[in-house]
């Protein structure tokens, strides 16, 4: 029964609708050692907003940007290392090419094969080969699909939550106006 009544409250949560009463009624359900089976996905987004709201939220915001700032730094290092090793590669490979292609006698490229057949069954061999590998490399891809297919039920509650920030944002802006007023 209990199960129900918190499935309702988790509905109108996740549309907005929710009282405080009722969103702490849903906090201590998944603050309690007794929680459904069904209800478990849940257990770390409650705990999650419960520890945020028992620290400061300076000290949160700060903690955040510093964790964004770091995180764009180490992606810009990372961009501009793979940007020099790419473009070293492309140098080595066209200074290469000319090298060959300079100590070349001018002699034309002469055909492997002189009957077509036998140079379309040899391209026709290597090209399934080619493509069983491929096929094997992207059936390792499978379990990929699944943790997708896991994370889907969450994806509405986060939306639903994210809204929810950006109304709290939306209110902070509106009351610093009305002070500056």
């Amino acid at each position: 029964m209990e199960t129900k009544r918190i499935r309702a409250l988790l509905e109108r949560y996740f549309d907005g609708e929710s009282s405080l009463e009722e969103e702490k009624q849903i906090q201590r359900y998944f603050s309690s050692g007794e929680i459904d089976a069904e209800l478990r996905p849940y257990k770390e987004l409650f705990g999650g907003l419960d520890e945020l709201q028992q620290e400061p939220d300076s000290i949160v915001e700060d903690d955040l940007m510093d964790f964004i700032l770091e995180s764009e730094h180490k992606e810009k290092n990372k961009l501009r290392y793979l940007w020099q090793a790419v473009s070293a590669a492309a140098a080595i490979l066209i200074i290469a090419l000319l090298v060959f292609n300079y100590q070349q006698d001018g002699s034309k490229w002469k055909d492997t094969y002189s009957d077509p057949n036998i140079a379309y069954a040899e391209a026709t061999k290597t090209l399934r080969f080619v493509g069983t590998k491929y096929l094997a490399g992207v059936a390792q891809l499978k379990p990929m699909e699944k943790v997708s297919q896991a994370v889907q039920p969450l994806d509405k509650g986060l939306k639903t939550v994210n809204k929810g920030f950006q109304q709290v944002e939306d209110l902070k802006q509106i009351n610093e106006k009305l002070k500056q007023q």
